[in-house]
């Protein structure tokens, strides 16, 4: 099996779920350190210049690492195989054949479920440990575990 660039981008929604997830995690030190300024008179100097070293890291991350991600994220499933590219620092590309695949799974989170988007994790035979294709549409990602259960029964291999 040759590893090529999977056809099927990711919901652009996706955009919205990293960039709410990514907000989660840059803003609340910077929070912390404008609440700190407001109360402690004494170190105001000290608060201002943490707040902007801590905001302005963040708010780089949450506007470059959803696009970016967007950008890489890609997905396939064919007669033979599941394709899936990830990541945005440290990228990679999977191949999983479907005699190889084990199990299954769907999961939506809450962030997820309020953009209508789900996730597959594909667990295969494999040491490199599952694939993992996040920001689908929810009603595809259910057509995708229908239609890889069906292959994966119907394809004679050795991940059982």
């Amino acid at each position: 099996m040759r590893l090529r660039p999977p056809r099927n981008r990711v919901e652009s929604r996706a955009i919205g779920w990293w960039t709410l997830q990514s907000s989660l995690f840059a803003l609340p030190l910077p929070i912390v350190f404008g609440v700190l300024y407001l109360f402690i008179p004494p170190a105001r100097f000290v608060f201002v210049w943490a707040f902007f070293v801590t905001l302005v890291p963040g708010i780089l991350y949450m506007a470059v690492m959803p696009l970016w991600r967007y950008r890489v994220h890609r997905w396939e499933t064919t007669d033979t195989a599941v394709y899936a590219a990830s990541g945005w620092l440290w990228q990679r590309w999977r191949v999983v054949p479907l005699s190889r695949i084990q199990t299954v799974d769907t999961m939506r989170g809450p962030l997820q479920q309020l953009f209508g988007l789900s996730g597959v994790t594909v667990t295969s035979a494999s040491a490199s440990g599952a694939v993992k294709i996040n920001g689908l549409d929810h009603r595809v990602a259910a057509e995708m575990v229908e239609q890889l259960t069906r292959s994966t029964q119907a394809t004679p291999g050795d991940a059982t």
